[in-house]
């Protein structure tokens, strides 16, 4: 995958992360802290939140291409520095109550059900642009 590709598909990540952790923001909150309200700064919490969980995901970034097995330990290895930085952003912020071990573990699976989903949604999209791409070879090959 070329550089420019590779960027312009963290790019769409990065979008893509921003709503899924505005929603799971909003569901968690609905649950644990329901009565809380925030000021316009709290907008910004899932851009930056997005923005953290992008940059591990460079751990993928191949010029080759990678064997599946290879790819697979790619992927977990994301998902570790992911959880990492999230939890890490959790425990050092004083909004969230990390001290209580279930706020701890709804972070942690909200971070592995977003991360699926955007793998899910990623693979959708790419699949659809395969589809995309064999048709119009089928259709240049036709016209040879």
């Amino acid at each position: 995958m070329s550089l420019k590709r590779f960027l312009i598909s963290k790019l769409s990540l990065f979008f893509m992360l921003t709503t899924l952790i505005t929603v799971a923001v909003f569901l968690v909150g609905s649950v644990f802290d329901p009565e809380a309200s925030f000021g316009y700064d709290a907008l910004l919490t899932p851009i930056r939140y997005a923005a953290c969980c992008v940059l591990p995901t460079c751990v993928t970034y191949s010029s080759r291409e990678l064997t599946t097995k290879a790819m697979m330990g790619r992927m977990i290895l994301e998902l570790v520095l992911i959880e990492a930085v999230i939890l890490g952003l959790a425990i050092s912020s004083p909004a969230i109550d990390t001290s209580r071990i279930t706020v701890v573990l709804v972070i942690a699976g909200s971070v592995l059900i977003i991360y699926v989903l955007a793998r899910f949604f990623s693979w959708l999209r790419d699949a659809a642009e395969a589809r995309s791409l064999n048709a119009d070879l089928l259709i240049y090959q036709s016209d040879v």
